[in-house]
């Protein structure tokens, strides 16, 4: 069925072009949510977004992609999560990092650097994908995390020097 028909019978109530719409766009937005939240949390951040979805549905404006829509409410709903339970940008003793774990030989590089990402702390998590892959900039990061521009791009330079370290090693170990 056409987006747009969905769309508008989801905005009428219509509990089965809600069901299609969930179905066609909530994995790709669970896996989202998985870059900034554990599993448990990750799931609550995405039912709380859908809540949201289908109740400010009628105020979507068909300028930009309903995918796009619909992740940008996820990740404030993860970022909102992750302000409640006040868990942003402690410093870390990389000594205290748990060590690298061997990936199934068969996963590929952008599964193994997934998995590097997630194994970050998670403020340096946050903002590197905030940057690195939503592709806000360091002023937007600020603002919706509530820190300061350099404190943003302090945290992407860590998570970077962790990737970098963790990738080498993994290079060293495996390659």
């Amino acid at each position: 069925m056409n987006e747009q028909i969905l769309i508008e019978a989801a905005i009428k109530g219509q509990a089965l072009a809600q069901r299609q719409l969930y179905d066609n766009y909530a994995p790709r937005v669970f896996a989202v949510c998985l870059r900034y939240l554990q599993r448990e949390d990750a799931e609550e951040a995405l039912s709380n977004a859908w809540i949201k979805v289908f109740d400010k549905l009628h105020l979507f404006r068909a300028d930009s992609k309903l995918i796009t829509w619909v992740t940008r409410i996820a990740v404030n709903e993860c970022l909102m999560m992750l302000r409640k339970k006040n868990v942003f940008f402690e410093q870390i003793d990389e000594q205290q990092q748990q060590p690298l774990r061997q990936l199934e030989s068969d996963a590929s590089e952008e599964q193994q650097l997934m998995h590097f990402i997630a194994e970050l702390p998670i403020g340096y998590r946050t903002v590197f994908n905030l940057y690195a892959i939503e592709g806000y900039g360091h002023k937007e990061i600020a603002e919706m995390l509530n820190i300061s521009e350099g404190t943003s791009k302090s945290q992407l330079s860590r998570a970077r020097e962790i990737l970098k370290k963790k990738v080498e090693q993994d290079i060293f170990n495996y390659g």
